[in-house]
């Protein structure tokens, strides 16, 4: 596909994706990735992710690091480092195909978690546990959200304090993330170009996303959580499916 067309797809996709993400904590990748999987490929998709994602992240982190449980990051983070190597070997050996179909059901588990399960209370051990997963989904599909979010819903922080705390942990996550990519030597010319345009859309999109976010409430910012996981996972079984 020309270049000049995937910059126009990941400025446009990556604009709403990071509205998204201001207005409930997540949702770059959750949006972005099944949209640009059948447009670009499977591993651009997910490295455009992490790029767009540290840029995004490391900004807004910085900007609301007062906010941030350290806690609850570092029990998160940590134990990514060991899930993110899984993830990355897992982009090597499977197919395009098994890819997207590992994509929808990340975000099928990560819907049932948050919609049915209700606020699973998750000890330091769940947390952990959460933490591991996010990496492993987050260099294999690019979706580390949804672990990550029903770990942190699953505590009492406020909603600044969730997104703040998100933000940080994705952040730890796409800095190893990207060097495994590097190292692997996963970054395309394709997932430079997307993950370009996406960094330039991204704080547009925020910036736009941050006005929802300020006018919500906790139960109204649980719900649009739940909204966003449920369209994502429609998303991504429709692409996994065609």
């Amino acid at each position: 596909m020309e270049l000049v067309v995937l910059f126009g797809v990941g400025l446009a996709v990556y604009l709403v994706a990071s509205a998204v993400q201001a207005v409930v904590g997540f949702g770059l990748t959750l949006v972005a990735v099944p949209i640009l999987i059948p447009v670009a490929g499977a591993v651009p998709a997910v490295v455009s992710s992490v790029l767009v994602s540290l840029a995004l992240c490391g900004r807004i982190w910085w900007q609301e690091r007062a906010h941030v449980d350290d806690r609850l990051t570092r029990r998160l983070s940590i134990p990514a480092f060991f899930g993110l190597p899984c993830g990355a070997a897992l982009l090597l050996v499977l197919s395009e195909r098994s890819l997207a179909i590992l994509v929808a059901g990340a975000m099928l588990l990560g819907v049932i978690a948050i919609v049915v399960l209700d606020r699973p209370r998750l000890g330091a051990g769940g947390q952990w546990a959460g933490g591991f997963v996010s990496g492993t989904l987050l260099t294999s599909t690019g979706l580390n959200g949804p672990a990550l979010v029903l770990t942190v819903q699953s505590t009492d922080l406020d909603p600044r304090q969730q997104r703040a705390t998100l933000q940080a942990v994705f952040v730890v996550q796409d800095v190893v993330a990207l060097g495994l990519f590097i190292v692997l030597g996963q970054i395309s010319q394709a997932a430079l170009v997307i993950g370009l345009a996406g960094a330039l859309g991204a704080p547009l999109g925020w910036a736009v996303g941050d006005r929802v976010f300020a006018r919500l409430n906790p139960a109204r910012f649980r719900r649009a959580v739940q909204a966003t996981l449920a369209i994502s996972a429609i998303g991504s079984i429709y692409s996994a499916t065609k």
